[in-house]
């Protein structure tokens, strides 16, 4: 890393809406592209080429960076379409395209010789042999494989000081090698490495013994409480080594999984990282702050993966008694981009009290009207309904989630601020306990 530059942020943007919320709670650059050709196609069937261009427009007027995402791996009855689409995109002026394989790579450098190229992290690179032959290819950034190490980083970095190295650390983990998986191929013909894997791995499995000489199948009692979610990797999360990874000097970008995730996602893990990076560089690290707002968020367990620990070493990488489960807490609602209103994410009903999540660098007046409360409370704002007015003035006892109309705030909020409360307590609302299954709540946050 460029010792005059400082680290950059990096975070992913499954939609228009949520790309704005990354930039807005402290991302330096954000990654994420249309459905064609990407690696999460479920993701990018939100972008068109129009939003996505109003995206980069939005980023670049912040002084931003986009990274377009064309990272899956072309048959041959693709490569004019692949052509064609990266043209489409090279108009548009992203900041990089994230690319995967050394076909594409040559063809990107041809079509759009001005835009940089960084190196996917399907592409598996893991030595200076390898990264030097991308290098010569014209690759300005290699987004390094998640089974890495620090210090093959530190050699890579050595031999070839000028290129930019990006690592993950946070994020949903794969069972496989970087993402190598035919597991979702087999079962649904969903292929992973084109940006269709249909998530196998988070399954839970029945194990069965088969012995073909009487033709007898036995089935393996698991053992109680220990569950069958054999393949369930847990997620990464790497904020309490931040200031390991950047005493480094050799990473020149941290990246964020999770372009299928949640706004809320995208926002409070975003912001913790944010929060990490600068907390370094002001000689204040606390991993505790950080740990503390990436628990609010669902997860599958936590793992610091492989960056700092070798894979042998680890024994607890898989969460083999759930698929996943309730962070601390469930956001209820999001302000509008204008912050007059806000759209309910989650049961809310006159005299709730909601803490209130700021975006990055800004601030909240305090209020009391007959709309509601804003108030400090230990350094943490709430918001307390007084009532519940739709912006065509239609009162509300309580507004539930899927509730598509704009709700009237005390006052000004910044745009796409998160309103939240803990865990219990939306279940609660729910008639559910902490034991409930998670996945009706993942929807209701989406």
């Amino acid at each position: 890393m460029n010792s005059q530059n400082k680290v950059e942020l990096l975070a992913p943007a499954g939609n228009l809406e949520k790309m704005k919320i990354a930039l807005n709670y402290g991302a330096d650059a954000v990654y994420g592209s249309t459905s064609t050709f990407s690696l999460r196609i479920r993701s990018g069937k939100e972008f068109d080429m129009d939003s996505y261009a109003e995206g980069i427009k939005y980023a670049h007027e912040r002084d931003k960076k986009v990274y377009a995402t064309v990272n899956s791996f072309p048959f041959n009855s693709q490569i004019q379409l692949y052509k064609n689409h990266i043209a489409k995109i090279a108009e548009l002026k992203p900041d990089a395209l994230i690319v995967s394989s050394p076909g594409v790579v040559k063809l990107a450098a041809e079509i759009a010789p001005d835009i940089p190229i960084h190196l996917s992290t399907q592409a598996n690179v893991m030595n200076a042999l390898d990264a030097q032959v991308y290098y010569d290819l014209g690759v300005k950034r290699i987004i390094v494989a998640r089974e890495i190490s620090l210090k093959d980083c530190e050699a890579i970095k050595k031999v070839i000081p000028d290129l930019e190295l990006e690592v993950f650390v946070h994020g949903s983990m794969c069972f496989a090698y970087s993402g190598r998986c035919l597991i979702s191929a087999l079962q649904t013909g969903r292929v992973p490495n084109r940006g269709s894997c249909a998530n196998d791995c988070r399954f839970p499995y029945e194990i069965y013994a088969h012995n073909p000489e009487s033709g007898t199948t036995f089935r393996l009692e698991e053992e109680s409480e220990v569950g069958t979610y054999i393949m369930n990797a847990k997620d990464m999360n790497m904020a309490s080594h931040i200031d390991e990874i950047m005493d480094s000097g050799v990473i020149d970008s941290l990246k964020i999984e999770g372009r299928t995730k949640s706004p809320y996602y995208a926002g409070v893990v975003t912001k913790a990282y944010r929060h990490a990076i600068d907390d370094y560089y002001a000689k204040d690290f606390d991993a505790k702050r950080y740990q503390m707002e990436l628990n609010t968020t669902q997860n599958r367990g936590f793992s610091d993966a492989y960056l700092t620990s070798r894979p042998f070493e680890k024994n607890d990488g898989e969460s083999q008694a759930f698929s996943i489960q309730y962070g601390t807490h469930q956001v209820a609602g999001l302000v509008s981009e204008d912050g007059l209103t806000w759209k309910c994410k989650d049961k809310t009903c006159l005299g709730d009290a909601v803490e209130i999540v700021l975006p990055v660098g800004v601030s909240v007046e305090l209020a009391d009207n007959e709309i509601g409360k804003i108030d400090e409370v230990n350094g943490q704002y709430w918001l307390t309904f007084k009532k519940l007015t739709t912006k065509d003035g239609k009162e509300l006892e309580c507004v539930h989630s899927g509730n598509v109309n704009d709700i009237l705030l005390p006052t000004k909020l910044p745009g796409y601020t998160i309103l939240r409360r803990k865990i219990a307590e939306a279940l609660e609302k729910k008639g559910l306990t902490e034991d409930s299954t998670p996945m009706k709540l993942e929807q209701d946050r989406k």
